[in-house]
């Protein structure tokens, strides 16, 4: 009796069988530019950008511009260079909020001293009537001085 070995192929004349070739799996830009956002991966998110690979007003399926997302990431540096290629500051997601919103919620006072600075709403409201100054948790010091002093111009 033969000796059995499962991975052995029978050959047949002059035909060798082909090994498949292994498979790639090709991600959409926009996911791929999303990735790079919330890696901070400033070169590849200014490539996508110049190759035009993008548009920087795309609600994303997380309900999100790309805007959001960098805010949501704290880089500062992905924030402006988002903002130099055009990135709309006004913008909203999904439920109403603009990039100053999410700053406020999650406490990015660098973002939104930034984002003011470039003339966004104080007084712009979410879906629910939330100003941007109503997200801000009272531990982030930096944001509740940052409100109270403009608040006062």
């Amino acid at each position: 009796m033969r000796d059995y070995c499962p991975v052995s192929v029978p050959r047949y004349g002059r035909y060798t069988p082909r090994l498949r070739a292994s498979r790639t799996v090709h991600f959409p830009n926009d996911v791929v530019f999303q990735d790079h956002i919330k890696q901070g991966d400033l070169e590849q998110v200014g490539r996508f950008i110049r190759a035009r690979k993008v548009t920087l007003d795309t609600i994303y399926p997380s309900g999100m511009a790309a805007l959001h997302e960098a805010v949501l990431t704290g880089n500062l540096d992905c924030v402006k260079l988002l903002v130099k290629y055009g990135a709309d500051i006004h913008q909203r997601d999904e439920n109403g909020w603009t990039p100053l919103h999410m700053a406020c919620s999650d406490g990015y006072a660098d973002i939104a001293r930034y984002l003011l600075s470039l003339g966004a709403s104080l007084e712009a409201t979410t879906d629910d009537g939330e100003k941007p100054s109503d997200l801000i948790d009272p531990e982030y010091e930096d944001l509740v001085q940052l409100f109270g002093a403009t608040a006062l111009r």
